[in-house]
């Protein structure tokens, strides 16, 4: 059967492909900025309300249809200030122009900080060397690493070793990474007091704890007990983990999901397209 293309190629048409292919772009990003945050569960009870808000209104309950009405109409300034690591992270991605193309340089220097954290935590945790490891993910750490010595240095494993050698000048306190540097060594970091932490566990766990309850922050702690390696995100503790866990999780974590070589939404639609005029040339 052949296609009329002369039919199916008209400006209208195109138009509205368009204007297809943006609703959905938009959708993709708006769902990867979202995944992995906390931000999804915020988006969950909203679609919550407005499903409550259209249940209400069919069934007449019209009291609680303007309660909803009115939580939605002023949720828009609370979605500012809730979405605002979101918001920013997106328009730093229109900034450098991530959405289109990968950053290469990004990667690599992500690949090269991992490698320099694994090669400090192999050497501390075999010795027994104490150490806590704060990275900054989309919540800034200003005040924390307003509290430590500044050193904005490039990471390296040995860097890394050295600042945390018992007795000496840097190892009391935290390591602060930041944009793939070591902004500052022997930072505070604050101290949870959740009833809920193991008694064994010191005071390097409770403040990774507690720098998860107040940031999205990774850290890393490595036991002066034991040499057991723990990590702390978004309120979950991870004890014991081996070389290979904990290199899989920073690779989750740490590499950014935006960074390959075409930008996945766009490359699924070229493969579509592309299958689409290979079949449309049968006959």
């Amino acid at each position: 059967m052949d296609i009329d293309w002369s039919q199916l190629l008209t400006w209208s048409n195109l138009i509205n492909l368009v204007d297809i292919v943006v609703v959905w772009f938009v959708i993709y990003e708006l769902i990867m900025l979202l995944r992995g945050t906390k931000a999804v569960q915020l988006f969950r009870g909203i679609m919550v309300i407005i499903v409550i808000m259209l249940i209400s209104w069919y069934l007449g309950l019209g009291t609680v249809f303007w309660i909803m009405n009115q939580v939605i109409n002023w949720g828009v300034i609370a979605m500012v200030v809730i979405f605002q690591p979101e918001i920013r992270r997106g328009l730093e991605h229109l900034g450098r122009g991530s959405i289109f193309a990968r950053n290469r340089s990004q990667n690599e220097a992500e690949e090269k900080m991992i490698e320099a954290l694994d090669k400090a935590i192999q050497y501390m945790a075999k010795r027994r060397i104490g150490a806590l490891i704060s990275i900054q993910m989309e919540t800034g750490l200003e005040d924390y690493i307003e509290t430590g010595i500044p050193l904005d240095a490039d990471i390296s494993g040995e860097l890394l070793i050295n600042i945390f050698i018992p007795n000496t000048p840097l190892h009391d306190g935290a390591v602060i990474i930041r944009n793939h540097k070591i902004a500052v060594a022997a930072a505070y970091l604050p101290l949870s007091q959740s009833n809920l932490i193991p008694k064994e566990l010191g005071t390097r766990h409770r403040a990774a704890v507690g720098m998860s309850e107040v940031t999205d922050a990774l850290t890393v702690v490595v036991s002066e007990e034991t040499g057991e390696v723990s990590i702390m995100k978004d309120g979950e503790l991870l004890r014991d983990m081996d070389q290979e866990s904990y290199l899989r999780y920073f690779r989750a974590h740490l590499i950014s999901d935006d960074e390959v070589d075409a930008h996945p939404f766009f490359t699924s639609i070229g493969e579509n397209i592309a299958g689409f005029f290979k079949g449309g040339n049968r006959k």
